[in-house]
């Protein structure tokens, strides 16, 4: 038994002017993951300088901006050889103390000190010491605190009491730490400048507090 109506005969044609209304509404001109309507295209297709390039918005005609007033640039030890490297300005040596801006970007010695401290437990201690004597647990096995140290059979790391490390420049120390040496890694990666710096200040305060030690008579009690 067959049906009648009015729109018999039509379902197929039907469905196919449907479908292809739906897909004709859905195209925008070009391919893409974004919905098929933006109202504001300007807020998708955002535009930009290229550096260097010719700018009609800025007086000057510059794309390149200065610093806002009063605000530091995240990468700003890049524009500090000294701070950056340890090197002088006119890299003909190392710097021999801690730069005045790290001192002040802790707000004070004590503070950097502190933070010194903090990053030479994580990173340093493990090879150098808690005091600086190159006896850590990496390359120095003790049973229990106060035994004789027993040689992984790593070559021995230098005390910092020796002559040849109290002598060595602040900046020295901060690309030694930068870069390392001989059997020591690079800390670039791990430490921030600022931190390595703190560190320096750190192991400073290790070797005036060895040599305090080192200088009291026998039988006088340690601090």
């Amino acid at each position: 038994m067959s049906r009648h109506g009015p729109f018999a005969g039509l379902g197929g044609p039907l469905c196919c002017a449907v479908a292809v209304g739906l897909v004709a509404g859905g195209c925008r001109g070009q391919t893409g993951d974004s919905p098929p309507i933006l109202l504001e295209r300007n807020m998708y297709d955002c535009e930009r300088y290229n550096p260097e390039s010719f700018s009609r918005f800025f007086s000057d005609g510059r794309t390149m901006r200065e610093p806002v007033a009063g605000t530091v640039a995240a990468d700003r030890y890049i524009y500090d050889r000294t701070v950056a490297t340890g090197l002088t300005e006119d890299e003909a040596g190392y710097a021999p103390t801690i730069p005045d801006s790290i001192v002040q970007g802790f707000r004070g010695p004590s503070t950097m000190l502190e933070r010194g401290k903090d990053r030479y437990r994580i990173y340093c201690s493990l090879c150098h010491g808690l005091t600086g004597d190159g006896k850590g647990p990496v390359g120095c096995k003790r049973d229990h605190p106060g035994d004789p140290c027993e040689s992984y059979g790593f070559a021995p790391l230098p005390s910092y009491q020796e002559e040849r490390i109290r002598h060595m420049t602040d900046g020295q120390m901060f690309a030694t730490i930068t870069h390392g040496v001989r059997t020591m890694p690079a800390y670039a990666a791990q430490i921030p400048v600022r931190d390595r710096w703190a560190i320096v200040s750190y192991v400073r305060a290790l070797e005036l507090h060895n040599l305090g030690e080192a200088a009291l008579a026998p039988g006088e009690p340690k601090r």
